[in-house]
């Protein structure tokens, strides 16, 4: 009999890609690293904003939100809230729904 034969499939797991995950769990930041030094004044500004928004979308994506229509500027600020960070721009809620959007 050949080995391919034998062998059994394995089992299907349950995607956590599409399951709500309430947003009252504990929020633990990653460890900060300082930044490379010498670079321009704008660099900083855009990765700070560029990682806020990745923190915002994430936080998103596990509350339920999949769709950039549902992400209006008042979610966006009110998930923020949520997870302890200031309250982002209107550019920074922009980046928030293209990242989303390209979630998919």
């Amino acid at each position: 009999m050949p080995a391919a034969a034998t062998r059994t499939k394995p089992k299907p797991t349950q995607s956590t890609a599409r399951r709500p995950v309430p947003l009252d769990l504990p929020y633990s930041p990653v460890a900060k690293r300082p930044l490379p030094p010498g670079r321009p004044r704008e660099w900083y500004v855009t990765h700070n904003r560029r990682l806020k928004a990745m923190r915002l979308a994430i936080a998103l994506l596990d509350s339920g939100v999949y769709v950039p229509n549902q992400a209006r500027d008042e979610t966006i600020r009110s998930t923020a809230e949520q997870i302890g960070v200031h309250p982002p721009s209107d550019m920074t809620c922009h980046m928030v729904r293209a990242l989303i959007r390209y979630s998919r």
